[in-house]
């Protein structure tokens, strides 16, 4: 799956998802931050799952109407836990992803917004 990383994101979580085969980009490792609106039009452009700490994504989406390829927002956990959590919520819901689903992750709990 192509995935898109947040800067808020680990940046451990890239060598994570890549070792399961994905196809990651992580903004972190931009120059600059080209801010929420560029980084989820990207993603979409890109058809990338946008996966990131940050609210403000799913307003873009939902409020505003902005495209996207699918969005994943972690709650509430140690960096250690987010690679293990992206890897089993892009397993587990890959089809509700490709078909554009707002999915908020915690460590017990995961919530899916088609």
């Amino acid at each position: 799956m192509k995935v898109l990383l947040d800067t808020c994101v680990w940046g451990g979580v890239k060598q994570a998802l890549m070792s399961d085969g994905h196809d990651v980009v992580w903004t972190g490792d931009w120059e600059q931050d080209p801010g929420d609106d560029e980084i989820l039009a990207i993603a979409h452009k890109e058809n990338r799952v946008l996966i990131t700490l940050d609210k403000d994504f799913g307003e873009l989406a939902i409020v505003f109407g902005q495209p996207h390829s699918g969005i994943v927002r972690l709650v509430n956990m140690s960096t250690k836990q987010q690679g293990e959590v992206c890897k089993e919520v892009l397993a587990r819901y890959e089809t509700n992803l490709l078909n554009g689903a707002l999915i908020t992750a915690e460590r017990d709990r995961v919530r899916v917004r088609e």
